[in-house]
C-alpha cells in the first residue's frame, strides 16, 4: 500500500484576516475582579486535585508571584476553571477575598546571643511532656495562619495580597497515612481528608518517623543536609526549612525537639531577632534565616519567658517579586497541639494536650 504523503496547508493570510474580522476588544477588570476570578480558579483546581500526601507542605507563595496579573491572563485562567468544573469534583469553595498584606517594621537579627538562646530553647524543649500518639489516636494542631496569594497586579505593584487570618485544624495518625485537614474557606465545608500512601519523609513527616531519627545535632544536621540535597534555593535555606515545617503542624519526642534547634543553631546564617510577633499577635524572640535568592526571611517565633514554639512569620527584607521590604507574606501561630483519640475529635473529649 502506498501512503500519500500529506500535504503541507497553506499559510493563511493574516494579514486578509484582520481586515475582515473586528478589532479585538480591550477589556478591563478592576483589582477586586481580577483577585476574584484569580481565587475562583484556585478553589476549582482544589476541588477537583486529589488531597495531599501531607497536611503542612504548603507552597509559600501560592499564586503567580511575581507576575503581573493582567485581565487577559484571567480571563484565560477563567476559561480553564469551566473545563476543570466539566470534570465534576466538589461545588467550588467559598473562598475569602485576600487582603492587603501587613507591613512591619525589619527588626536587626545578630548572632551575638545564639548559642544562649538556642540552649533555653532546647532545654525547655527536653523538660517538656510530650503526649506520644499510640495506634488508633492522632496528631492535632489547630492554628491561625495567613499565606501569601498574589504579589501585586499589573493596577497596582506596590501592595502584596495575602489570605485573611484563618483557623487551621489537622489531624495525622502516627503513621502519617490517615488525616483530615478542615480550613474553613480554603476546603469543602467539614475538611477534605488527607489520607495518603506516600512513604514518610523529611517531605512528609510523621510521628513513627520522627522517632527514627538521631537525637545528635550533628548528626541530624547532616542528615537532612544529605537527604534534601538539590531542594530549595540554597542549601542552608533548605535546612532551616526542613527543620521549621516540623515545628507548626508536628509532635515531636521531646529530645527530638531540643536537637532540632541545636541542629538548627549549626546552619550558616541563622541569627536571633528580639522582637517578633505571631498571627495570634503574642510577642516574643525568634531565631531567623533569610533566604538569599527570594528576599524573604523566616522566623521561627518562642515566649520569651517559657521559650515554648508560638509560631511563624516570613518578612520580605529586600525587595523581590514585586514585594516590598517589611511585608509580612506568611503568618502563623500555633494555638493548640494535642493527642487525641479520633480524627475530628477536639482536645477535651478524651485528647491529651502537648
Amino acid at each position: 500500500m502506498i501512503r500519500k504523503k500529506p500535504r503541507r496547508e497553506e499559510s493563511p493570510d493574516y494579514a486578509e484576516l484582520a481586515r475582515l474580522l473586528p478589532a479585538p476588544g480591550d477589556p478591563h477588570l478592576s483589582l477586586d475582579r481580577h483577585l476574584l476570578l484569580e481565587e475562583h480558579l484556585m478553589n476549582e483546581f482544589r476541588s477537583t486535585a486529589p488531597a495531599p500526601a501531607s497536611s503542612h507542605r504548603r507552597a509559600r507563595r501560592v499564586l503567580l508571584i511575581g507576575v503581573p496579573v493582567t485581565a487577559a491572563a484571567l480571563a484565560g485562567a477563567f476559561a480553564v476553571t469551566a473545563l476543570t468544573n466539566s470534570a465534576g469534583g466538589d461545588p467550588a469553595v467559598a473562598t475569602p477575598p485576600p487582603v492587603e498584606a501587613p507591613v512591619v517594621r525589619i527588626e536587626p537579627g545578630s548572632t551575638a546571643q545564639l548559642a544562649s538562646t538556642v540552649e533555653h530553647i532546647a532545654a525547655a524543649a527536653s523538660a517538656r511532656e510530650t503526649p506520644e500518639p499510640g495506634p488508633g489516636q492522632y496528631v492535632y494542631i489547630k492554628s491561625k495562619v495567613s499565606y501569601l496569594t498574589v504579589s501585586h497586579t499589573d493596577k497596582d505593584d506596590s501592595k502584596a495580597w495575602v489570605q485573611p487570618l484563618h483557623i487551621r485544624e489537622v489531624w495525622n495518625s502516627p503513621d502519617g497515612k490517615q488525616g483530615w485537614l478542615d480550613e474553613p474557606g480554603y476546603q469543602p465545608k467539614g475538611g477534605s481528608t488527607l489520607d495518603n500512601n506516600v512513604e514518610p519523609s523529611w517531605g512528609a513527616a510523621s510521628y513513627d518517623y520522627l522517632k527514627t531519627l538521631p537525637t545528635d545535632p550533628d548528626a541530624l544536621l547532616r542528615k537532612i543536609y544529605k537527604e534534601t540535597k538539590g531542594l530549595g534555593n540554597s542549601p542552608d535555606q533548605q535546612a532551616f526549612t526542613t527543620v521549621g515545617d516540623l515545628l507548626n503542624e508536628e509532635i515531636a519526642p521531646a529530645k527530638l525537639n531540643a536537637a532540632l534547634y541545636r541542629a538548627a543553631a549549626k546552619i550558616p546564617g541563622v541569627v536571633v531577632v528580639e522582637q517578633a510577633q505571631d498571627a495570634a499577635g503574642r510577642e516574643g524572640i525568634a531565631l531567623a534565616h533569610v533566604d538569599q535568592r527570594s528576599g524573604d526571611r523566616t522566623e521561627w517565633i518562642f515566649d520569651r519567658r517559657t521559650y515554648t514554639y508560638l509560631g511563624s512569620r516570613a518578612v520580605q527584607v529586600k525587595q523581590a517579586d514585586g514585594v516590598k521590604p517589611g511585608t509580612v507574606i506568611n503568618w502563623t501561630a500555633v494555638l493548640e497541639r494535642a493527642v487525641v483519640d479520633a480524627q475530628k475529635q477536639r482536645p477535651g473529649a478524651q485528647g491529651t494536650r502537648a
